[in-house]
């Protein structure tokens, strides 16, 4: 499953939006699991900025 989202100057995840779905229920689990996740924010001239990124999620189904 594909993701997109806005990293936040804080390095947390905002705006998560999907672009590639997997359905079952996997969509909401991907979701839930990446908003507890902190990125290390983008920097420009030394600031943190915010900045989209696309992530993907793998599943394993045993």
């Amino acid at each position: 499953m594909l993701l997109a989202l806005i990293v936040g100057p804080d390095g947390n995840p905002h705006d998560l939006h999907i672009m590639r779905s997997l359905g079952l229920g996997l969509d909401e689990k991907a979701l839930d699991a990446v908003r507890t996740w902190r990125f290390e924010p983008a920097r420009k001239d030394g600031v943190p900025v915010a900045v989209q990124i696309s992530v993907e999620v793998n599943f394993r189904l045993y």
